[in-house]
């Protein structure tokens, strides 16, 4: 399909730098069919059915941003893709300063030396020293806040909690799930109370989530990987929902590519374990997931791609041109949606 298909004006208001506060305060557009509904995250126990399950990502976000130096340039690394215990793949500004052997210069007295540049760019980047690269992380890194926000404004300490979700406990990401930013225990508290079911899985997002779709059709964007696992019990779990009569809500983009790379073709989930690159666009069924709870997306992005092949490119159209209108915020910090395609 042609990317600019997937194209609409965003003015800047509409982009959140802040997240609400408190955190389920947020609006939320639900899009049942191809039916449209103002309401808010606090109303999500009464939008869904006892015995539905809504799946989360259990990724915890590292500070992933690093500046520093190689000679005398200044260069900023962000990881996006651990290759092992001491190695990362990073995407680099001013990399063409940056050849294989060199080393890398950041805060703390942190180094990495570059051992590979790959054919998409980034440089696969080894940490030198003792202690865990996670340490090295925590003392000279940041949080890494998508190139939206952060263009506008310095990253700060209240990020270091607004950009984790609370249900933030295996380190390896370097970008939020963001959908479940707007959870609370209050929220949940509620959605226990309605008789609505709990499921975590791991995807580590990667940086490869922002990259801008440089081909004019989709059929020519290759997506970065990303390493997941769905483990046997909660696969077992999932299956016994939907055989239920329940449904499956994945709450965030992540989820729902997870879920789709370890079902099979009737739908039904495997366990799974090792690096996904799944392609999401109009004309793919989806088979694993009964709905979706995610914010609202860039222009030409693979998310918008992966909203309009779950609820019909001209049905997302409509609810971004009607959230635009509206008021919605947008990206990370912004408020949310539920899309409820029609069964069958």
């Amino acid at each position: 399909m042609r990317v600019d298909l997937f194209d609409f004006d965003l003015p800047e208001q509409n982009i959140a730098l802040r997240p609400a506060r408190p955190r389920d305060s947020a609006r939320m557009l639900m899009v049942d069919g191809e039916q449209l509904e103002d309401r808010g995250v606090l109303d999500l126990p009464a939008l869904l059915s006892p015995g539905d399950v809504l799946v989360f990502n259990d990724t915890r976000v590292i500070p992933a941003q690093l500046e520093g130096r190689v000679r005398e340039a200044k260069i900023g690394a962000t990881l996006h893709k651990r290759h092992d215990l001491r190695a990362w793949w990073a995407f680099v500004r001013n990399a063409r300063r940056v050849k294989n052997g060199d080393t890398l210069v950041f805060g703390g007295g942190v180094e990495a030396v570059c051992e590979e540049k790959g054919a998409d760019g980034a440089l696969l980047l080894r940490f030198t020293g003792a202690e865990a690269v996670e340490v090295l992380l925590h003392r000279a890194g940041t949080m890494p806040l998508p190139p939206y926000i952060a263009s506008k404004r310095p990253i700060d300490a209240a990020d270091a909690d607004d950009y984790q979700t609370m249900f933030a406990a295996k380190e390896g990401a370097v970008a939020a799930p963001t959908a479940s930013l707007h959870f609370t225990p209050r929220l949940i508290a509620a959605l226990e109370a309605a008789g609505i079911g709990r499921e975590t899985l791991t995807l580590h997002v990667g940086a490869g989530t922002f990259l801008p779709v440089k081909a004019d059709d989709t059929a020519d964007h290759r997506m970065h990987a990303e390493w997941g696992r769905i483990d046997v019990e909660a696969a077992e779990r999932l299956n016994a929902v939907r055989a239920a009569g329940g449904r499956i809500i994945a709450v965030g983009t992540t989820v729902l590519r997870l879920l789709e790379s370890a079902a099979d073709e009737h739908g039904a989930i495997r366990p799974f374990e090792g690096d996904t690159d799944i392609f999401i666009t109009p004309g793919r069924q989806i088979r694993a997931v009964d709905g979706l709870m995610t914010n609202f997306h860039l222009p030409k992005s693979t998310l918008f791609m992966l909203v309009s092949a779950l609820m019909g490119l001209e049905t997302m159209q409509r609810a971004y041109a009607h959230a635009i209108a509206a008021g919605y915020r947008f990206y990370s910090y912004g408020d949310s949606s539920l899309l409820l395609p029609r069964r069958g």
